[in-house]
C-alpha cells in the first residue's frame, strides 16, 4: 500500500494542476483542449476523493489516540474511541477501493462498440436465440442511457437472425459489455418440437471497441458502396433522399449500413469509420494466439469459440461458467437486468488483478 500511497501524492498534485487549467481562459477557449482535460480530471476525481478521505480519517485517527492517552474528561475519551472505532472500519475499505481505482485501466473502457450477434450450433433454434440476446442487450442499453444502432443484419425466415451487427454508444460502453465475449447457449424447448424435449443451441458474441483512428489501409477498390433511401421515423427527409449508406468490404464480406446521420456524406464517414474497426478487428482475429494474448484476460474476453454462458429456460436459471456464477433470474435478466451479471465479472477481474499485483509485489 506504501507504493501505492506514493503514487497517490503525485496523483493529487496532477489533479489540481488539472482543476488549474480548466479555469485557465485559454484554455477555456479552446474546446478540444478543454474537453480533454475535463475528461482526464473526471477520471482521477474518484481516486483522489477516496485518497483525500483516507488521509482525513488517518489524521483523525491519530487525533483521537492523543486524546484517549492524554485527556481527563471521560466523556471525551468515550467519545474518541467511539469515533476510532468507525475510523477503524471505514479506513481498510478505502485502502481496497483506492487499490482497485488505481489497476491499470484497459485503454479501450471509454469506447462505443460494435457488437455482432451470430446463430451457431443449432439452426433455427440458434437464430431465434440470437434475436433474443439481441432484444437482451438492446434492453441493457436502454437502462444504461445508451444508444443503439443497426449497423447490418441477416434475418432469419422463422424470425431470428443468422447474423446481426449494432453499434452501442453511450458511456463506458466498453467497460461494462466486453466481458459478453464468447459463446453463449440455450437450453429450452423450441416452439417447433412436438415432444416437449430441451434442445441446447449456441449464439456467439463478439465485442469490438469503435477504434478511433485505426493503423489499416482499405483499398477504395475493395469496397463497394450502395447508397439508399433511409426508412424509419424523421419525416420527409428520411423518405425522399438517397441519404442512407451499405458498404460491403469485398476481401472480408463485412457489410456496414447506416443510415442515422442526416446526410449521405456523414452516413459516408461514419460507416467507413466503422468498417476500418471491423476490418482491423477481422484481421487481428485471424492469428488467433496473438488475438488470444492480447485480447483476453482472467475472465476470458478474447476467445469467441469459448462457452461463456448457458440460459437455462425450464429452471429459469443463468449460469456464467468463468465464474462459477449462478443465478435463477433468467427471464429477468432477458429484459435487460444484467448489472448483476456485469458486476461480478467485473469484481471478479479487479481481484485477479489484485492478486497479481500483490504477487509482484511480494
Amino acid at each position: 500500500m506504501d507504493k501505492v500511497m506514493a503514487q497517490l501524492e503525485g496523483l493529487v498534485a496532477h489533479y489540481e494542476e488539472l482543476q488549474e487549467m480548466m479555469a485557465d481562459p485559454e484554455v477555456i477557449n479552446d474546446t478540444k483542449r478543454y474537453m480533454e482535460i475535463s475528461k482526464e480530471e473526471a477520471d482521477l476525481r474518484e481516486v483522489v476523493q477516496k485518497y483525500k478521505k483516507y488521509k482525513q480519517d488517518k489524521k483523525e485517527l491519530e487525533d483521537n489516540k492523543k486524546i484517549i492517552s492524554g485527556d481527563s474528561d471521560p466523556d471525551l475519551v468515550e467519545m474518541a474511541k467511539e469515533e476510532n472505532s468507525e475510523i477503524e472500519k471505514e479506513i481498510p475499505k478505502l485502502e481496497e477501493q483506492i487499490k482497485i481505482l488505481m489497476l491499470p485501466k484497459d485503454p479501450n473502457d471509454d469506447k462505443d462498440i460494435i457488437m455482432e450477434i451470430r446463430g451457431a450450433a443449432g439452426g433455427d433454434e440458434a437464430s431465434l436465440f440470437a434475436g433474443d440476446l439481441l432484444r437482451m442487450y438492446e434492453k441493457y442499453a436502454e437502462r444504461q442511457g445508451w444508444k443503439v444502432s443497426l449497423i447490418d443484419s441477416e434475418p432469419t425466415e422463422v424470425g431470428g437472425y443468422k447474423r446481426v451487427a449494432i453499434m452501442i454508444t453511450g458511456d463506458k460502453v466498453y467497460s461494462k459489455l466486453k466481458y459478453e465475449n464468447g459463446a453463449h447457449r440455450v437450453q429450452r424447448i423450441p416452439v417447433t418440437e412436438s415432444q416437449g424435449r430441451v434442445h441446447t443451441s449456441t449464439a456467439t458474441v463478439a465485442v469490438m471497441p469503435e477504434y478511433e483512428q485505426v493503423d489499416i489501409d482499405i483499398d477504395p477498390k475493395d469496397i463497394r458502396v450502395d447508397v439508399y433511401r433511409s426508412s424509419g421515423a424523421g419525416g420527409q427527409h428520411i423518405n425522399k433522399t438517397s441519404s442512407a449508406v451499405r458498404m460491403t468490404h469485398l476481401p472480408t464480406g463485412i457489410v456496414v449500413a447506416m443510415q442515422d446521420q442526416r446526410s449521405q456524406q456523414q452516413n459516408r464517414e461514419k460507416a467507413m469509420q466503422i468498417l476500418k474497426s471491423r476490418v482491423y478487428d477481422y484481421y487481428e482475429s485471424q492469428n488467433q494466439a496473438k488475438y488470444d494474448a492480447k485480447r483476453k484476460n482472467a475472465v476470458g474476453t478474447g476467445d469467441r469459440s469459448e462457452r461463456i454462458r448457458t440460459y437455462n429456460y425450464p429452471q429459469n436459471r443463468v449460469t456464467d461458467h468463468r465464474i462459477g456464477l449462478t443465478i435463477n433470474k433468467l427471464d429477468r435478466v432477458m429484459n435487460g437486468e444484467l448489472d448483476e451479471i456485469i458486476d461480478a465479472l467485473i469484481l471478479y477481474n479487479q481481484t485477479k488483478q489484485l492478486e497479481e499485483l500483490a504477487d509482484k509485489n511480494a
